[in-house]
């Protein structure tokens, strides 16, 4: 069977979660911005904070969800299988015998929420490291021991 027949795993939901969270954190600037502007009395009323609001609430509550929905994995006996995007798609397979290192990453949000990103590390210049974000940390620490078996298999 072909990778790209193999049905995806799905990242864990607090990742909408996460993803909603630092989209909400990087809107308020420009709310608060459009509401300064918009006491200014410098436009008429509302035609700069309300467009600002509303693509504020599509970006907050729509777009995480899109891309949770665009990402996705799957992990064989040999590689790993990274699939994202929403416009331009990406594919990546990483075969664990071009696997360097392995990290384990945890942001305080990440770590609010119980997620973790898997980082490969390869080698090369371009794309020498694939992120899979959005794993339960305990999925995370699991997929790395594993890898890591393969590599040290591998090795031998």
């Amino acid at each position: 069977m072909e990778d790209t027949d193999t049905a995806l795993t799905r990242l864990h939901p607090n990742h909408v979660k996460a993803t909603r969270m630092v989209a909400f954190l990087s809107a308020i600037p420009f709310v608060v911005a459009s509401m300064v502007l918009e006491a200014a009395d410098i436009l008429p009323t509302g035609l700069f904070v309300i467009p600002v609001i509303l693509a504020a609430a599509i970006i907050v509550v729509r777009v995480p969800l899109r891309r949770y929905q665009a990402r996705g994995y799957t992990m064989s006996g040999d590689r790993l299988r990274v699939v994202r995007g929403i416009l331009f798609r990406s594919d990546t397979i990483v075969p664990f015998g071009r696997v360097q290192h392995i990290d384990v990453d945890q942001g305080p949000l990440q770590r609010s929420y119980g997620l973790a990103t898997l980082t490969l590390h390869t080698a090369g210049t371009h794309n020498a490291s694939v992120h899979l974000p959005g794993l339960a940390h305990e999925d995370a620490l699991t997929m790395r021991e594993e890898i890591r078996s393969h590599i040290r298999r591998e090795a031998v």
